[in-house]
């Protein structure tokens, strides 16, 4: 065989090399497309609209439909436990005025949600829980205080009936004690005019 000369070879491998260019044998790797950038303000806005969405459904729902939507919200939150379906569990729950509602369970599931270190609520939803809570709290305090007052108002009418009783009681004896002194100063009076007729009979020594 021929010896090439290094010019030659020299040339070969230049032509090589652009044909590797041209073909895309040395070209490299496209870099990965940037990941899309979430708006989270957005995010949050709209799964807040969904929720408030569906409690105002459940509070213009008859009984047996609130009970169904509450049903639907229980089984998402059964079948995929996440964070944004146990709220919406909880504000479901927590929905006044309506047959599902359970507060000290939403309470309970919010303060859980609250103290999750994991931020994977959205802020709209952080801010949510939050006044939720106390709000729940205020209405518990109040129906506790409501009961505390009916408890008190039950004694206070049992305290009267007592009372009520009594003066009847007291009236009663009042009664029985004037007629007995009426029977008493009776019998003395017969008493007296048995003794004075005694005292009158014929033969009777003086």
């Amino acid at each position: 065989m021929r010896r090439r000369s290094p010019a030659t070879l020299a040339a070969l491998a230049a032509a090589l090399l652009a044909s590797g260019c041209a073909s895309g044998l040395f070209t490299q790797p496209s870099p990965p497309p940037p990941k899309p950038v979430i708006n989270r303000q957005a995010a949050s806005s709209e799964a807040l609209a969904e929720d408030f969405a569906v409690m105002q459904k459940l509070l213009a729902a008859q009984p047996p439909q609130q009970l169904q939507i509450v049903g639907s919200a229980e089984e998402a939150f059964q079948t995929t436990p996440t964070p944004s379906r146990k709220l919406r569990l909880a504000l479901v729950l927590a929905t006044p005025d309506q047959a599902g509602s359970d507060l000290p369970r939403a309470q309970q599931m919010l303060q859980e949600l609250s103290a999750d270190p994991q931020p994977t609520l959205l802020p709209g939803e952080r801010s949510l829980i939050t006044l939720e809570l106390k709000q729940i709290g205020d209405y518990l305090t109040l129906q506790q205080e409501n009961r505390n007052l009916q408890a008190d108002a039950a004694r206070a009418g049992q305290l009267a009936t007592l009372k009520h009783r009594l003066d009847g009681v007291n009236q009663e004896n009042e009664k029985l004690k004037r007629q007995l002194g009426e029977a008493q100063a009776k019998l003395a009076a017969i008493a007296n005019i048995e003794k004075s007729l005694n005292e009158r009979k014929p033969g009777r020594p003086k």
